[in-house]
Parts: C-alpha cells; structure tokens; sequence
C-alpha cells in the first residue's frame, strides 16, 4: 500500500473503498482528505453516500495492529460508561479501521511545519469550562472498575508492573542511546523512591494530548479519540503532556479540579506527574527502537541531549 507521497493517494483511496465496500459501506469518491501526522496511523477523512463524515485508519506497522485489538477492546468498555464520545469501530481488520467522524474538534493539531501545535482557540484563552470538563471525563474514566476492564479483554499492569515496565524500558534505551549521567540518575530516583508511585492503577487513556481532546464552540470537552495507549496502569500518565503545556500551576489547577469532581490522588501525585515528564525522553526513545526509523532515532537522540535537569 503506498502512502509515503500525495502520488499514491487516488491508489490507496481505491484500495481503502474497495476494502470498506467489502463491509458494506460506500464512499463519495470525491472525498478524500489525508492526515499523516500519526506516528501508528496513516488517516483519512472521507464522507459516505448520504454526507456522513468518516474516519479510515490503516495501521503504519504490523505491531501497531496488536495495539489496535486492544483499544478495540478499551473502546468497547468505556462507550457507555464515559460523560464525552469516543469513536464507535464499525469495520476493524488489520488493513482498515473505520469509524463515523465525532462531533466537535481537536482542541488543537500537530503543525506540520514545526511539529508544535495549532490551537482551535489561544492556548492562554482556554476557559473554566475545558479543564472543568476535561476532570470530569478524566474522573469517568478513572472510575471503571477493574473487572469491567478485565471483562472487556483490555491491558492490565499492576502498580509494581507499570513502574518495572518503565525501568525495563529505560534499561533497553540505555543501551542503545548515549544517557547524560544527571538525567539518568534523576529516572533513577523517581523509579526508586516509593513515595512517588501510587499504590492502584486506573483505566488511562496513554496518549492525551490537545490533537485527541475534541471539544465545541464553548471549549467543552465533548469527545477524546486515538486509544491506542490505553491500559489499566499508572494514573498520572494522563497529566504528562498537560503538565509540559500548561506548567506547574496550571498542573495543580487541573488537579484541584479534577479532586474536586471526585478524582482519587496521593500525596506526592503532582511531583510523580514531573518526573514521568522528565522520563519522556526514554518513551521517545523505546518508540524509536520499535520502529527502526533513522528518524525517530534522530529525535530521541535530540530530546536526549537537550532535556534540561533540574
């Protein structure tokens, strides 16, 4: 399937409505608007007969297909159970995902041109009414409960295996990446001082960032997408890249909002949250390694070289 250049793109839109016709869904064939920005997914937006938008998702590499039946699975158990939309699969085999578009829009997407992101509304405009909103679905989704998730077939990890399975993880990237002796010994002091971890896990969702956080023209946040990462584990991984967007402070608003509805925390929750955001060079890195690509390898060594320790 060529999807590397805007060349193959009347092939592969070919391609994917002959597949998505096999399932009995028809396509305009005067739609056909790509999103490669996804480093699992290549994505199209398409609209079927009678204008409803639709999302087609093709995975980018065969171990993307095994993350896939396990957010199928994720998607299944939190449908009914969340205060926001999530994407209802109606096709899902290994060369097509298909799901009908959700209202709303990202609240904001990856550049292309930069790779930083482009906001629906300016970041420091955003209203009581997001964060307040975004709590509320986080405490949701927090509050499945663990044999819901082992029912539906989803990734568990224990709070010891989530915090071995990062430290297997940094060990694997140190042998393969150059680690700065202060960064490395900063991961090991978050992964070996208890007081940092909590001692439960929660259904996350493993990959929130502005580009997966839909809302509307009040900045209400009405639906969250691209499950993926999702797994019964560690529920700070959610704040990680809040915290790089919005700060210490606007970090412990969102906490105080999101204890306030009703979300379970610990004593060193915030500093826990710091730290895995000091670690996010070792995810880059296992990312690179698990695709093989010169440049994704480039970019974790970059991260690498240029993280600041405090």
């Amino acid at each position: 399937m060529k999807m590397e250049n805007s060349n193959g793109y009347q092939e592969l839109k070919s391609e994917l409505y002959d597949r998505a016709a096999q399932h009995g869904l028809r396509f305009n064939s005067d739609t056909f608007d790509v999103n490669e920005s996804g480093m699992d997914f290549f994505v199209a937006f398409v609209q079927d007969d009678a204008g409803q938008p639709w999302v087609l998702r093709v995975p980018r590499r065969p171990d993307v297909w095994e993350r896939a039946m396990n957010e199928q699975n994720v998607l299944k158990a939190v449908a009914p159970r969340l205060p926001v939309s999530v994407p209802d699969w109606r096709i899902c085999t290994p060369d097509l995902i298909a799901y009908p578009l959700l209202g709303g829009n990202p609240v904001a997407t990856v550049d292309p041109a930069g790779g930083g992101y482009l906001w629906k509304f300016p970041q420091d405009t955003l209203k009581d009414v997001f964060f307040d909103s975004l709590a509320t679905a986080l405490v949701g989704l927090y509050s499945i409960e663990h044999a819901e998730v082992v029912h539906a077939g989803v990734r568990l990890k224990t709070p010891e295996e989530a915090r071995r399975k990062f430290s297997d993880n940094i060990e694997e990237v140190r042998r393969s990446f150059e680690i700065p002796a202060k960064l490395y010994d900063r991961w090991m002091a978050w992964l070996s001082t208890d007081s940092y971890w909590p001692d439960f896990s929660v259904l996350h969702h493993g990959d929130l960032h502005p580009p997966h956080i839909l809302v509307d023209d009040n900045q209400r946040v009405t639906g969250l997408i691209d499950w993926t990462e999702a797994e019964f584990a560690d529920p700070g991984k959610d704040f990680v890249i809040l915290y790089a967007l919005f700060g210490e402070r606007g970090l412990q608003d969102l906490l105080h909002r999101y204890e306030r509805t009703g979300g379970r925390t610990w004593p060193r929750m915030k500093e826990h949250i710091a730290e895995q955001w000091a670690a996010y060079p070792a995810l880059v890195a296992k990312f690179a390694l698990m695709t093989g690509k010169e440049d994704d390898m480039n970019m974790a060594r970059g991260m690498i070289a240029s993280w600041q320790v405090e």
